[in-house]
Order: C-alpha cells, then sequence, then structure tokens
C-alpha cells in the first residue's frame, strides 16, 4: 500500500483552488507537497523503490509555490549550476519536456541527481521559500521535482548537440559520477572519448554504492547510456593503474588527456580488537554483494551474502543507513546503528535516517564500539560498547564525543558491519609516482581546473574530495571538463 492516489487527490484540489497568476503571497500559502512512498511494514520485504516520485498533479502544485527569484539563490547552492527556477517555471506550466531540456543543459544524471543528491544542504538551503519559512524543510522541493521531470521524460532520447570534430582524443578513468559529467562536457567540444571502467559494469558508487530501493539500476543504465549515443566509447574490465598505466595511455595509446575519476573505494576500519572475526564486514563489500551483484535475488544470483539475524551497523552517515536498511531486507531480525554522537549530529541525509528508523532500525547514540567478540569458532558473537557524551565541537562544527570511563557493556551480535568513511582508491598512485597526493592518499589538484602534478592529466570527485557527494563529484567533473576542453585548445 502507498499514500500516492490520496496524495494525488489533494493536490488536484489545491489546483483547482488556485488562480491562473498567484501572487507571492499565495504561492507561500500552498502547503508543501509530501512524498509518496511504500509503507514501512511492506518495503522492508523488497528491493523496490520506497520513494515512488510524485504524480503530474503533486508536481504542479509543488513547483507553483517557487517564486522564480531574479537573482536565482538557489543557484549558488547547486555544484553544477542547474537552472533552477528556469526548470521549475517550465513544470508549473506543464511543459516537462522543456524542463528536461533545462536541466540536461548542465546534468546528464538528473534522476539520480533528484534522488539521492542531499538537496536539502545544497540547493533548497538558499530557497527564498523555506527562508520565509523560517525551515529548510519547507523550501521548495527542488530535487523532487527533478526526479519527476526525468521520470516523465524517462523514454525521451534526446542527447546534447555535439561539436565538429576536433581529432583530440581524452581518456575517462572510472564510470562513477565525476567521470560521467566530465566525458558529457569533453565529449559536447567535439573531442573523442574512450571511458575505462574495472568492473564488469558502469556507473561506480552509483551501481555497487547505493542500494535498489534507493536508485534502481534501470535508471543509472539508462543516464550511463546516453554516453554512448553521445559517441563516447565506454571499456569495461579494464583496470587503469594495472592492465595500462597513465603513461602508457598518453604516450602510447594517444591520448591527449586524461581524466582520473577513480573515487574512494577503499573502506576504513576502526582499528579495535576483534575486527578480524568472521562476519565482520566492510559496509563497501556488503552493499557491493547486495547491489552490483544482487546477491538479495537469491533465485536468479549465485552471489553468496553473509547472512546474519542480529546485526549492528558502525557509523552515521548514508552508506550506514544503506547497509543497515539492506540488512533488514535480507532477512535480519534486528539492526542497531551504533553511533557514537546523537542523531542530531548525524552526517546522513535526515530523509534516510527518518526512513531507517521507520523500517525498524535501532539508533545506539552516544555508543563507541571498543572491541569485536568472538566465540571460539572465531565467529563475531558481539560488541563492547562503550558510552560517550558530547564535547566541545570539533573541525568539522559537530561537538565530539566523550568516552565515559567505566561505561562498557556487552551486547550481542552474529554480523558487523563497518561504515565509519572511505580512503582514496591508492593503485593508481602506486604505478604513477609522478602524481602528488597528500597525508591521506587525495589527489592533490589546482582548485580551478582539476590539473594534477602530471600535465595534462586531471582528476575530480572522491579521488580528490575524499567521500562526498554525487553531485560534488558531478561539479568538479563539469570544471575539469571545462579546464581540459581549454588545455586542448591550446
Amino acid at each position: 500500500m502507498s499514500n500516492r492516489e490520496e496524495l494525488d487527490r489533494k493536490a488536484s484540489e489545491i489546483l483547482a483552488s488556485l488562480p491562473s497568476e498567484p501572487d507571492m503571497k499565495a504561492r507561500l500559502a500552498i502547503p508543501h507537497q509530501d512524498m509518496p512512498s511504500q509503507d514501512a511494514k511492506e518495503r522492508i520485504h523488497n528491493m523496490d523503490e520506497v520513494a515512488l516520485g510524485y504524480t503530474e498533479n503533486i508536481a504542479v502544485v509543488e513547483a507553483q509555490r517557487c517564486l522564480n527569484c531574479k537573482n536565482k539563490p538557489c543557484v549558488q547552492g547547486c555544484p553544477v549550476s542547474i537552472d533552477i527556477p528556469g526548470f521549475i517555471s517550465h513544470v508549473q506550466k506543464k511543459d516537462f519536456k522543456g524542463a528536461l531540456d533545462v536541466i540536461q543543459q548542465s546534468s546528464i544524471l538528473p534522476s539520480i541527481c533528484g534522488r539521492v543528491c542531499p538537496q536539502e544542504a545544497q540547493c533548497q538551503k538558499f530557497c527564498t521559500v523555506g527562508k520565509a519559512l523560517k525551515s529548510v524543510d519547507k523550501a521548495v522541493a527542488i530535487g523532487r521535482l527533478e526526479r519527476f521531470v526525468a521520470d516523465y521524460n524517462f523514454e525521451d532520447g534526446s542527447i546534447p548537440e555535439i561539436a565538429p570534430d576536433t581529432g583530440k582524443k581524452v581518456c575517462i578513468v572510472g564510470s562513477g559520477p565525476a567521470s560521467i559529467a566530465c566525458a558529457a562536457d569533453v565529449r559536447r567540444a567535439g573531442h573523442e572519448v574512450v571511458m575505462y571502467e574495472a568492473l564488469h559494469k558502469t556507473g561506480g558508487v552509483l551501481s555497487y554504492g547505493i542500494p535498489e530501493f534507493r536508485l534502481p539500476k534501470k535508471l543509472v543504465e539508462k543516464e550511463i547510456s546516453k554516453l554512448g549515443k553521445m559517441g563516447v566509447k565506454i571499456m569495461t574490465n579494464v583496470l587503469v593503474g594495472r592492465t595500462r598505466t597513465i603513461k602508457e595511455l598518453m604516450e602510447e595509446d594517444g591520448f591527449d588527456a586524461v581524466f582520473i575519476g577513480t573515487g574512494a573505494g577503499l573502506p576504513k576500519f576502526m582499528g579495535i580488537p576483534g575486527e578480524n572475526y568472521v562476519g565482520v564486514l566492510s559496509a563497501n563489500e556488503y552493499l557491493t554483494r547486495s547491489n552490483l551483484m544482487k546477491a538479495y535475488d537469491t533465485e536468479h544470483s549465485h552471489t553468496p551474502q553473509y547472512l546474519a539475524r542480529h546485526v549492528a551497523v558502525l557509523g552515521g552517515g548514508n552508506v550506514a543507513m544503506d547497509a543497515a536498511r539492506t540488512a533488514l531486507r535480507l532477512g535480519a531480525e534486528t539492526v542497531d546503528i551504533v553511533y557514537r554522537r546523537t542523531q542530531a549530529e548525524m552526517p546522513a541525509r535526515k530523509e534516510e535516517v527518518e526512513h531507517a528508523i521507520e523500517e525498524g532500525c535501532n539508533i545506539l547514540m552516544l555508543s563507541q564500539p571498543v572491541e569485536v567478540l568472538g566465540d571460539e569458532n572465531g565467529r563475531v558473537c558481539g560488541l563492547r560498547i562503550r558510552k560517550c557524551v558530547l564535547g566541545e565541537p570539533d573541525a568539522s562544527g559537530r561537538r565530539s564525543p566523550v568516552e565515559v570511563p567505566g561505561s562498557d557493556y556487552e551486547k550481542s551480535y552474529d554480523a558487523v558491519i563497518v561504515s565509519i568513511g572511505n580512503a582514496s582508491n591508492p593503485l593508481i598512485k602506486l604505478t604513477t609516482p609522478e602524481i602528488e597526493v597528500n597525508k591521506r592518499g587525495n589527489f592533490i589538484v589546482d582548485e580551478e581546473t582539476g590539473e594534477t602534478s602530471i600535465k595534462g592529466v586531471f582528476a575530480g570527485g572522491d579521488i580528490v574530495l575524499g567521500a562526498a557527494t554525487v553531485i560534488l563529484a558531478m561539479g568538479q567533473g563539469r570544471k575539469a571538463a571545462k579546464a581540459i576542453n581549454g588545455y586542448l585548445r591550446g
């Protein structure tokens, strides 16, 4: 069961009551439109998408809330600078194809960004409506409207205009968000583009990291197919750094420029006793097995998955929420999200935390794991947890957890999923020592161009930023593409 029909009915009534040209006061009085979704008790038994998307009526009502500000404050919060009032004005007129055309001038991934980007911390944070109503939660739902536009035009096969062939050749390493954005903009400029992906499927974190119930993989495949239509040649199962080095790509394969978007796929661990027990998993491995290799589909997939009844997930970010919610769908009876601060400090999107709680995940706040406990067979049997209190703010602005001496207690689990962040992929640095990296292994690049310490080699996304968001990675990809196009023009 879902609430989609009821929300659509209410939206239809609102539309019928609106004047043909609402003034500012009337627009501010229009209620924020909720996202239709699957019932929590049903969705934990399937991998179908939780959020069902706006109907046409709901989308048009939400779009009518936009004030079409001339100074476009929302755009300053968008890493790829989508003309947000421009596309929303088309939605107000029910010109959904026109809305898509506006979005695709800046972003090739609207159905993805509309789903997974933290709009509340980016474009919606600057929304005039949200500020007038004194709540970012009441800002115009820009991301949901972007998603609606993309889904409405799902069968649209249009691609951006491609400039005449320049005779230049660019290599894109990786096929995640930064690489996709860079490839699209470089190809638009008329350069030949070849993309290399190490895995057997394209999409990077979009394919292996984000669960089906948040981002259906058919959408990832559809969006990436646009690159093929634009003329980008995509090669899978090519591990740059091993199969070909950066030097070989430029000196032997004839590439005039290289963009590296290999992401941050090296999982971090706690460094506590017991992390080598069977049943301790990185969130990367756990989600890759489920998302990329579809271990949840036991009838059709031969990928084994570690089955557990009582699961602890360590961390408080979006990946932790994804792992916890996946564990429920794979049959866990209880899932505890063990986090050393409070829910208010969690870096995960508010919506994802709320969904996890609705589905039955329990948050153990102010809790610091200090040891993984194992049985006589070397398998996980529990955690030793130390209570914390919040101290002074740290460099991120969040209050630091302070452990409470003598507060340790033990709790039984048969799996522990570690989700405390990722480090940058180290492979290319190992085979290309000329590339400069910082102490965390992130590539050091020119902030304006994305160029690395090697002339003609650019980088962007998580390999530069560390683990960040899809849209920030895309922003870096577009910035590097602009610099690459300038570099190739001489």
